[in-house]
């Protein structure tokens, strides 16, 4: 289980001379048992807290926070990148991610010179398409590396704008107060692709609509082809490239029949908005929170425990 959070305290978004970045592997991050946490440290735009519960022997996921300049020209533009990324099957696709996708955002930055919807997808294709380059040269010596891979929750703040990216069931939810009442309130920023909600199935047979077993409920549980509950990821290239859908891979991972088209997407579902002066807070977690929370429930904690709140969640 991941979770970043971020605060507001500025409300102008300019350069700063002193510029914070932070991953969940930072040495000034401490644990107790198996929680991963970072006290509250500054940021570009605020303030920001993370923690990691690890679920696993072997912790699968990586978090990140890079703050200052968003381009690989110190003229900007400047901001504030997040990144929640819960791997599955291994750790090899969420370490990738963290090593690789914030350089292609400021790369492409660079190129147009600006943030965008489009920097972004680029930045996350170029990274997809560099774990599949990654696991060609693996295969012959770690055929197993085709089925690991892992979800993605970016969140850019720019200039006043909060770009929102997912692949996968993490989710960002902002708190947002209501003055009229006193009230924080909890809009979802993110859309999730996961096979147990009924729109991503629908979505799914007609991408497949010759494939009858595309979705399978096994276990009273929704799995694409009753292998996979989530419909977009980075890496799981068995299920995207079909010349990885065979031996030696696992025979749990291998198809009956070959696909004519990749079965998971890496394509994001990207939204935009303007951040308000009483937009307080964002909630960046992996699927591991939300299983217990509702979204109303979350930023209730944050907004009532706000020094407590990375310990309070878990």
């Amino acid at each position: 289980m991941l979770l970043g959070l971020m605060k507001f305290l500025r409300a102008c978004f300019r350069p700063r001379a002193d510029q914070y970045g932070s991953t969940a592997s930072d040495a000034g991050g401490r644990q107790d048992g198996l929680l991963w946490y970072k006290d509250t440290g500054q940021q570009f735009n605020g303030e920001f807290s993370m923690a990691v519960v690890q679920a696993n022997n072997l912790l699968e996921d990586q978090s990140q926070l890079e703050s200052g300049c968003l381009s690989l020209h110190d003229s900007g533009p400047y901001g504030t990148f997040v990144g929640i990324y819960d791997g599955h099957g291994g750790p090899e696709t969420s370490r990738f991610i963290n090593e690789h996708l914030f350089r292609h955002l400021k790369t492409f930055t660079a190129e147009h010179q600006s943030m965008s919807v489009e920097v972004i997808r680029k930045a996350l294709q170029a990274t997809e398409d560099g774990f599949f380059s990654f696991v060609s040269r693996q295969w012959s010596s770690n055929p197993q590396i085709a089925a690991v891979g892992s979800c993605c929750l970016v969140g850019v703040i720019c200039n006043g704008t909060l770009y929102i990216a997912n692949l996968g069931d993490s989710r960002a939810v902002l708190g947002r107060l209501v003055k009229s009442t006193g009230e924080v309130i909890s809009i979802q920023l993110s859309s999730e692709h996961n096979a147990s909600i009924e729109s991503v199935r629908q979505e799914l047979k007609s991408l497949h609509p010759d494939d009858s077993q595309i979705v399978v409920l096994k276990h009273n549980v929704w799995r694409v082809k009753g292998l996979i509950q989530i419909s977009r990821s980075i890496g799981d290239v068995y299920l995207k490239k079909t010349e990885f859908n065979r031996e030696p891979l696992y025979a749990k991972f291998r198809l009956r029949e070959p696909f004519k088209r990749p079965i998971l997407s890496s394509e994001p579902s990207i939204s935009v908005h303007q951040l308000l002066p009483h937009d307080q807070f964002i909630i960046f977690a992996s699927d591991g929170l939300w299983e217990h929370l509702t979204n109303q429930d979350a930023v209730n904690i944050v907004q009532n425990h706000p020094c407590s709140v990375r310990f309070s969640m878990f």
